[in-house]
């Protein structure tokens, strides 16, 4: 096999070798640029039969996008990979308050994780946008439980947390919210990594159809 040395090179290599070994899918063309996304960032082609799709989940997704919506994530590793420059295309930007000094301190007065009052403390920037939960099935339930209180209505749920407490149940969760499109997958894998590849994903999607107008 002939070593690539540009990233574009490598990229494109790798994507036409999961193209070859995963052969023929059902995936409509949008949703099978974010799996093999989720497949380069992984390398593991399990995530072609786990994750899920809402039917709406694209088009709401890029109708987000192309407004300049916010994007808020459960962890830093999230807000990170986050391409800003994709992102600031359309004017958006990324909120991630984990690490808020106000979060820690309220979480440990009321018992409950960072991340549950990061997500109510993100409820401001929530509404039209898109929520990515990478790492956390307690920010992933705490989203759910906020959307059917009424109190948030992003245009959609990124949820992938991984793990062996509750990571499974989260996402068996969002599977039957109803109302609100999602991108997620069964099972205990996830992660930063599958998170950020889908949101990069989105915004190249994004992208190309702001360029077809």
């Amino acid at each position: 096999m002939r070593i690539q040395h540009t990233p574009q090179a490598i990229e494109a290599q790798s994507f036409a070798i999961i193209d070859a070994e995963i052969g023929e899918h059902n995936f409509p063309e949008d949703e099978w640029t974010i799996v093999r996304r989720v497949i380069h960032a992984t390398a593991d082609f399990d995530f072609a039969k786990t994750i899920r799709f809402h039917p709406e989940a694209i088009v709401s997704s890029l109708k987000a996008l192309l407004n300049g919506c916010h994007i808020i994530t459960d962890v830093r590793m999230v807000k990170v990979g986050i391409s800003k420059a994709l992102l600031g295309r359309f004017g958006g930007s990324v909120k991630c308050f984990i690490s808020h000094p106000d979060v820690a301190e309220k979480a440990k007065h009321l018992g409950l994780t960072r991340s549950i009052v990061a997500m109510r403390k993100a409820l401001p920037y929530v509404n039209g946008g898109i929520a990515v939960i990478g790492n956390a099935p307690t920010a992933l339930f705490e989203m759910i439980r906020l959307v059917q209180s009424g109190v948030a209505k992003p245009l959609l749920i990124v949820g992938v947390p991984v793990g062996f407490v509750a990571a499974e149940e989260s996402k068996s969760a969002l599977l039957k919210l109803g109302g609100i499109p999602f991108i997620t997958n069964e099972g205990r894998k996830g992660g930063s990594a599958v998170a950020v590849a889908i949101t990069n994903a989105l915004l190249q999607l994004a992208i190309a159809k702001r360029e077809e107008k």
